[in-house]
């Protein structure tokens, strides 16, 4: 892949950026923001619109609403920001959930499709493992390959391995509950700080096969339309602009750790030099931020936000 005629990239979250209100301020202030939530409502049949603004933490934080919620408003302020701002997109990127904002971002994928598999997805991760069976935890100060044998080490008959490789020192273990306790033991005998995760599953590791297969059957229905822009996947760290590996790629990483940091410095070897963070919050600013100060990112979630901007996209 040669360097990308413009050096600016888009930045979609992943879950744990929700919260109860988000996008409720965008779209009172526009109608393009106003028409992806409702679009999301009619495709879901329910009102995940009032979720969203003024609905129950807990319930939104439920991984069959949490992503639908981050899509929808990630997309509601892409499409705020496109009215705005004339965009001139050399790639898209996003963090788990967000690889699908970053599709449809990128035309690949249409956002009715789109809202309703991160649902099912949802669903899919949530039912594939039993309540309590699984954990994650963050683990800081390690080197990879000395986190991947420590891994090895403690697994046992049970299942632990990287899941988020988020850069900076920090990743994301995930698998069966005994093994991470007893990864979090080890790491913190070799004084690396471990951080047990309150999540409701065990994303990104093999024990989310059946979710994955359920993935594959539902994207079989789904149409993607040549690509915009290239999207770097999460599964390899590399620009893919080929619809045809689009759907392999999106159930492959259900089961595989996200290559966040690669995914960075892949961004940063094609000539990105800034990005937009575009959706609530800004975890990936402070992400990047810690992988290279090479990149410079704006996080991007209101009308204000848009106004600040020096420069045409």
């Amino acid at each position: 892949m040669e360097k990308v005629k413009f050096a600016t990239a888009l930045l979609f979250p992943g879950q744990g950026s929700q919260k109860v209100g988000m996008g409720k301020t965008l779209c009172e202030e526009s109608a393009e923001a106003r028409a992806v939530f409702e679009e999301a409502d009619d495709a879901l049949g329910f009102s995940l619109s009032k979720l969203c603004f003024s609905g129950d933490e807990a319930q939104l934080a439920l991984t069959a609403n949490t992503q639908p919620a981050i899509l929808t408003t990630s997309i509601a302020t892409l499409r705020a920001l496109e009215a705005r701002v004339d965009l001139r997109v050399g790639l898209a990127m996003g963090h788990s959930l967000g690889e699908f904002s970053a599709l449809v971002a990128a035309q690949a994928l249409r956002f009715g499709d789109a809202v309703k598999i991160v649902r099912l997805r949802g669903e899919a991760m949530q039912e594939a493992v039993e309540p309590g069976v699984g954990a994650m935890a963050a683990i800081i100060g390690a080197q990879l390959d000395e986190l991947e044998a420590v891994c090895a080490e403690v697994a046992g008959e049970e299942i632990v391995a990287p899941a988020n490789e988020n850069g900076g020192g920090q990743t994301v273990v995930a698998g069966h509950a005994g093994a991470v306790a007893r990864l979090v033991a080890a790491a913190k005998e070799r004084r690396w700080r471990a951080i047990p995760l309150k999540v409701s599953a065990p994303f990104h590791c093999s024990l989310m096969a059946p979710a994955a297969a359920r993935l594959a059957v539902a994207l079989e229905q789904i149409e993607v339309s040549p690509m915009r822009f290239p999207v770097v996947s999460n599964v390899e760290a590399e620009a893919n602009q080929n619809e045809a590996r689009v759907k392999a790629l999106l159930v492959e990483q259900v089961t595989h750790r996200v290559r966040w940091e690669a995914s960075v410095r892949k961004a940063l070897h094609m000539g990105i030099e800034t990005a937009y963070e575009v959706g609530h919050g800004n975890v990936l600013r402070g992400l990047v931020k810690r992988i290279s100060k090479d990149i410079t990112v704006t996080s991007l979630s209101s009308t204000t936000d848009f106004d600040v901007l020096d420069v045409r996209a």
